[in-house]
């Protein structure tokens, strides 16, 4: 980390609030809408990989949360902790002697495929003491296309140990809720069976549009669009409007920029 960098006000505010909202999220939907909001005026990214020390496997168990498509074979050495991508970031991560350290994927010295698809990352994560080999928590983020300058570099070295506290949090919630073992691999490529008429109204609930609106905008009914909004629900597991929202970003049946045409 370039010790010459300074925090600047604006980032100092946005800090303090990712810090202060980090106490409230507990679910994998709130650990979402947390990296896309409160994170993402300190670190912008499309593409997070997260992982935990899991106990089962003894090895970090990673989930990939993205707001942007990347290519199948990408998103599983993201979610693979035994990839050649994870294990080099890794070590590259230990190069650095457990500091915040970009990594250019296109770099010659590492044969990775997710080069083109990711360029540079930024990773960090966190060791037990004294033991620097054995990981609790790592994290990549990615904003392909983007650079990552060296105030990012500091502000994931501030936000690194709010990040594992809240992460970790996640797990342990989602374990205790599901009453099994968190996942030991995300499943990038699965999408939920949600159709094409759905998947419209999920775009404009997420624009804020109201039953009535939604109706207007396709030429159905209030009533109907209410009747696909229950079936979303169920179909995505989720309670309200906004967690169906964050879901579906998360699991690729929405994209984050995108806005589904009027019929």
């Amino acid at each position: 980390m370039d010790d010459s960098v300074l925090l600047t006000p604006r980032h100092a505010e946005s800090l303090v609030r990712a810090i202060e909202t980090s106490a409230q999220v507990r679910r994998r939907y709130q650990f979402f809408v947390w990296l896309q909001t409160q994170l993402h005026a300190l670190l912008p990214h499309t593409v997070a990989a997260c992982g935990a020390y899991h106990r089962g496997r003894r090895e970090l168990a990673f989930e990939v949360f993205q707001s942007t498509m990347l290519p199948d074979p990408v998103l599983h050495l993201l979610a693979d902790a035994r990839s050649p991508l994870m294990l080099g970031l890794v070590g590259r991560w230990m190069e650095a002697r457990g500091r915040a350290v970009v990594v250019d994927l296109n770099d010659p010295g590492l044969p990775l495929a997710a080069g083109p698809a990711l360029g540079a990352v930024i990773v960090h994560g966190v060791s037990r003491p004294q033991r620097p080999a054995e990981l609790e928590s790592f994290f990549v983020f990615a904003q392909p296309g983007q650079p990552i300058g060296p105030e990012r570099v500091l502000h994931l070295e501030l936000l690194l140990p709010h990040l594992h506290a809240t992460f970790l949090r996640v797990q342990a919630t989602e374990q205790e809720m599901n009453n099994q073992p968190p996942p030991t691999q995300s499943r990038p490529g699965q999408v939920a069976t949600v159709t094409e008429r759905e998947r419209q109204i999920l775009g404009w609930v997420r624009e804020g549009k109201s039953n009535q609106q939604i109706g207007e905008l396709l030429g159905i009914s209030p009533l109907t669009v209410k009747n696909h909004i229950q079936k979303i629900l169920r179909k995505l597991g989720a309670s309200n409007r906004a967690q169906a929202v964050a879901l579906a970003i998360t699991r690729n049946v929405l994209l984050r920029a995108e806005l589904p045409p009027i019929e």
